[in-house]
């Protein structure tokens, strides 16, 4: 009965007090709660990035994974081509063995590109400083200035990545 007479004798004054108390501790209170809402918004967002990063990475690791095997077959494939650019392909003495360069260079091939490895080598095709290397420019009438006019060394990709460029000669416009 005390406490009855204790808020029955509070003053307005008192009980604008109180209210106005409460009303800035709940404003607080949201603020904290917008702020942690906030926060909670955010790491959700970094997890997000973070395991997204990582996917990225796993792939890349296993798209990019052959890239120095591969780049160590190409002096082997290099020598099987230059092996069969030295033959005669009308010598019957060495017939049996230029064959058998044409069946594994074409199998060393077939493996390759079945692991994404792609040759350049294409001529008349626009100069490409992503998977050419210009070593001389030639004079040509043939061949739109720019373009690729020869090929020295075949370049190789790896899943669109160039992991050798293709060594070769431009063509330019006779002077």
């Amino acid at each position: 009965m005390a406490d009855e007479q204790t808020q029955d004798t509070q003053t307005p004054d008192a009980n604008s007090a109180a209210g106005d108390e409460l009303a800035t501790r709940v404003q607080v209170l949201e603020e904290q709660l917008a702020a942690a809402q906030d926060q909670s918004l955010r790491v959700a967002a970094d997890l997000q990035n973070v395991r997204r990063r990582a996917e990225q990475d796993v792939e890349k690791a296993h798209k990019f994974a052959l890239e120095k095997f591969a780049g160590d077959l190409l002096p082997v494939i290099d020598s099987l081509e230059r092996g069969l650019e030295l033959s005669s392909p009308d010598d019957e003495s060495i017939r049996p063995m230029r064959e058998g360069i044409e069946l594994t260079l074409k199998s060393m091939l077939d493996v390759v590109r079945k692991f994404g490895v792609e040759v350049i080598a294409d001529t008349n095709v626009p100069l490409d400083p992503n998977v050419h290397q210009a070593i001389a420019m030639v004079e040509s009438e043939d061949v739109t200035a720019g373009n690729v006019l020869g090929v020295m060394q075949k370049g190789y990709t790896l899943n669109g990545r160039t992991i050798r460029a293709a060594m070769v000669t431009v063509a330019k416009a006779k002077a």
